[in-house]
Parts: C-alpha cells; structure tokens; sequence
C-alpha cells in the first residue's frame, strides 16, 4: 500500500521528517524516499531500495545533506518516489499513495499530448509521474489535482512540496487517510497518526475527501472544500494500521477488540483461551477473550529480531519462509488445551494449513480460528491491497471455483451472511484446514465496531458494494 509524511517548519524540519516517515514503514516494503526543499539551495532527494533492508539504515547516514525547513518522506510499494518537476505551476516535489487501474489509457493520452515520462520502472510507466502530469494540466495546482481525481479510476492521495508550503490532497473517496498534527511552529500531514505523538504533534483534523489544504509553518489554508461522500478503506482498521493509529477519529486498537468483544457475546463455543495471530490478530483476541470471559494466551509469538514488519516478499515462495519463520508457536501453552485464534483475514489461506498442523503437532486439543473481516470473495480495485494479480488468489473464489465450476458464480449469494452458499464455503475452509471451527466476523459488526455509517465505508472486497 504505502504511507506519507510531510511536514513544514519555521526551524529545520530533517529530524522529524525522518522519523515520522519511519513510523509508515509499516506500510510498505519496496521503495522508500525523502526530498527537502530549502530557500537559495532548492530541492534535496534521496530513494531507495527497502526490499533488503528498512528506512532507517537506508537514510540515517545521509541526513545531513537534507536541508531545509519543509519536506516530504514516502514508503512506497508501487514506485520510486518523490518525483522532481519543474513546471509553469513552479518546482515542486511530489508524493502518492494511490493506486491507479487506467494507467495505459492515460500514458496514451498524455503522450498524445506531446507530454513525455522520463521516471520508468522495471520498463514501465511511473505511476507518481504520471499523477505528476496530470497535475501539470491544471492553470493551478487545485485544478491540476482535480484532474486527478477526473481521470484516474483507483484511488489517490498526495502531498507535493512547492517553494511555498506543502500542498495536502486526500483521495476524492477518501480511500486512504490524510492527518493533520500541529505543534509549535510547524505543521505535519501523514497517513499513519501514529507518527505524529513522537514527535510532539497532536493531532489538528482529518483532511476530508477530496479536501485540499496548504500548509505553512503558521497555519493552514483550505484551497478545496472536502467531498460529502466518503468510502474509507475498512481494512485500514482490520489490517494496515498500526494499533494506535486513528482514522477518522476511530482508533484501530479499540476498533479490533471491539469487533473481538462482539464475535464472542454471539459465540457459543466453548474453549480455553484465546490467542492473536500477531500482530493485527492481538487487538481482537483480547476483545474476544474479555467478551468469552476466558483468558488471554500468548500462544504464538512474534519474532521481532529480525522480522519486525507487518507485510512480507511479493514471492510466494520466499512469502511462505518468511510467515512460517516469523511466528514461533508455545508448545507449553498449546499442549491439551482447546485453544481459538484471532487472525485479520484470509486472503490466499497459502500458510494456514501448515500452521494448524503445528499447532496440533504442538500439542493442541482443538483449533479454533475467528477472523476479523467477512470473506474475502472481491479484489479490491482502489488500493494496493496485495500483491493478487486475480480474483483466483483469492481463497474464497478458488473455493467458489471448486464447488460451482465457475469462479463468478452467484457471488452476491456467498458474501452474504449465514445464506446456504456462505456456509457451505466457510464449511469447505475450515475442513480443508483441518479446524474445529471456523467463523468470519459479519460485516455488521466491522461497520457497526469501526463506528462509521455503512455509506461513508469501503466494503467492497466483501460485498463488492463500493463505487467505481
């Protein structure tokens, strides 16, 4: 997916760009980048590689050469960010996180158009570049970001650094979220709020929908009214976000043991204790455990030395190493017990069976497994939401392939809850993983935990009900 930080100072701005832009890194594994821009000596930009390494041993032993008192800082999964462009709106630098569907049909535009790109990766077209252009069409950069939000179908928001301020764009949809922290004399904008308390900002607003605000170090200008309709992406709370983020004022944490409290007051299984699959299980075990009135164990456990990240390998094999390696189950906390899991979701279910099959290797009377999110029977269209290059990734749609011979058949029929087709596919995952018992939060309780109206919320990937 990816996550931005940008922040403009009256004082020199490297410190907490750098670490506001490390506390995204939970966000994205491939590219990370700074640029700073300082008054007689312009733009200063720095990119890298995350694959091998993490942002901080990227750019710690390069901060000096960062001047300046505004910057942008990026964690990215799709290209190598910022982009650098000189322009009759002004120089500026540029940063997304968006996901864009259309990108050949643009590129065609564009270069019919006489534009040109100049920033390819891996031989194609960089997607940030091409936000860039069509940035450049607009007389302003309000109407050029309003283009934005006219040509692409996906999803996109940006911050772009000028030689007066940082420009704060939030998706049309607000797909993906945008905060604003203040603290004396400077101004944040970020995609995680988790980065801002550090740092000593507190948080000011939440951009809204295809708001678009300039930041200086003294204070803040609306340039574009936020949007009525909002389609928040719901696997914010249930996944990406790191537990003490908030989004539209909804914390993540609170969120995930609420949704964990819920399942289990309408849960009559009986077990022993309950377990998160770290780390986006934890928060809704515990809710679990506490609505159950059982225990909380820690029956599987994180190794963080040298696996500290969220997300994993684009490979599916190095994908596979990597989750099994990561998670070390507790054989003296598993042996005779009849144990239920909390996990986020599951997506291609490609680990789950080897991992049960530990777990009663390790002595496990039963397992249980409870999973935050409805089934996933849609991709998702307006994020980076994982590396799936079809529905057929997709565990429910293979499982739909298997028992109606067409992978699009009657869809709207399995995602809706407790009908025939929904259980008999939540039947055919838990007996192909060998559990006790499997069920999948209902999508009521995630809107209703989450604590948004069902209208201002994504839900598209379970119910395929969001707008294009």
């Amino acid at each position: 997916m990816g996550g931005f930080f940008g922040t403009v100072s009256k004082a020199p701005c490297v410190t907490d760009l750098f670490y506001g832009t490390d506390y995204n890194s939970h966000m994205g594994t491939k590219r990370a980048g700074m640029v700073t821009y300082a008054e007689g000596m312009g733009f200063m930009r720095s990119i890298h590689n995350l694959e091998s390494s993490y942002f901080r041993t990227k750019f710690e032993s390069e901060l000096s050469k960062f001047k300046g008192n505004a910057g942008l800082g990026i964690i990215s999964d799709t290209d190598p960010q910022p982009i650098l462009i000189n322009s009759h709106l002004g120089k500026f630098a540029i940063v997304t996180v968006a996901k864009v569907n259309n990108i050949p049909e643009l590129e065609q535009d564009l270069l019919a158009s006489n534009m040109h790109f100049s920033e390819m990766s891996l031989s194609k077209t960089n997607q940030t570049e091409l936000i860039a252009l069509l940035v450049i069409q607009g007389k302003d950069f309000v109407d050029g970001i309003e283009n934005v939000f006219r040509k692409i179908k996906g999803s996109c928001s940006m911050l772009i650094l000028t030689e007066d301020g940082i420009i704060v764009a939030r998706d049309h949809w607000g797909r993906t979220p945008i905060v604003i922290g203040k603290k004396e004399g400077a101004y944040a904008a970020t995609s995680e709020s988790s980065s801002l308390p550090n740092l000593d900002f507190k948080v000011e607003r939440y951009v809204g929908p295809g708001e678009i605000i300039r930041m200086r170090a003294d204070g803040i200008e609306q340039m574009r009214k936020p949007n009525e309709n909002m389609q928040i992406c719901s696997f914010l709370w249930v996944y990406y976000g790191f537990p003490v983020s908030c989004y539209e004022g909804k914390n993540v944490e609170e969120v995930r043991f609420a949704s964990g409290y819920k399942m289990a007051q309408k849960d009559h299984s009986e077990v022993d204790c309950a377990c998160g699959i770290p780390d986006s299980g934890i928060g809704m075990a515990m809710g679990y455990a506490e609505g159950k009135g059982i225990p909380y164990h820690r029956a599987i456990s994180k190794y963080t030395p040298t696996w500290p990240r969220s997300f994993t390998p684009a490979n599916q094999e190095m994908r596979s190493l990597v989750a099994k390696m990561k998670l070390i189950p507790n054989r003296a906390m598993l042996e005779g017990k009849r144990v239920l899991f909390c996990d986020d979701s599951i997506v291609r279910g490609t680990q789950l069976r080897d991992n049960v099959n530990i777990l009663y290797e390790y002595g496990a009377k039963e397992v249980h497994m409870r999973i935050a999110c409805p089934p996933l029977i849609y991709s998702c269209p307006f994020l980076g939401f994982s590396s799936s290059k079809s529905d057929l990734e997709l565990m429910s749609r293979r499982i739909i392939k298997d028992l109606e011979g067409d992978e699009n058949k009657d869809l709207e029929k399995y995602a809706t809850t407790d009908s025939p087709q929904y259980q008999r596919m939540v039947e055919e995952i838990r007996r192909r993983f060998n559990l006790t018992s499997l069920k999948f939060n209902t999508l009521e309780i995630l809107v209703e935990a989450i604590g948004l109206p069902k209208c201002k919320v994504c839900t598209h990937c379970f119910d395929g009900s969001s707008h294009f």
